[in-house]
């Protein structure tokens, strides 16, 4: 088979002036697109003004500025299990009335 026209079945040659013409045609090309890119003005900011925090939010985060921190230091190990001791069973609870609520349909039971 001949490949590109090519008797010999190689890629034909070229010279390499030839190809740092086509190379530095091809760089050409692509920085007057990287220039165009970067100068163009498809997008226009609005202009800058001053930080504006609106009332309702201000209000939705007040209890947290009063509330303890949450990298709060516990007094001991204990207290700290203690703590997710109690917070694990009020999780508990929680879910096992949701599971009840959802089992227990009074209209079905007679």
């Amino acid at each position: 088979l001949k490949f590109f026209g090519s008797a010999s079945g190689r890629f034909p040659r070229c010279s390499s002036s030839a190809m740092a013409r086509s190379t530095g045609a091809i760089l050409l090309a692509c920085a007057v697109v990287a220039a165009l890119h970067c100068i163009s003005t498809a997008f226009v900011a609005p202009p800058r003004t001053g930080l504006e925090i609106d009332a309702r939010v201000v209000a939705g985060l007040a209890p947290l500025a009063v509330s303890q921190p949450a990298h709060a230091v516990y007094d001991s190990v204990v207290a700290m299990l203690q703590s997710w001791l109690f917070g694990g069973t009020v999780m508990i609870v929680i879910y096992g009335l949701a599971l009840l609520a959802a089992i227990a349909n009074p209209l079905t039971i007679r």
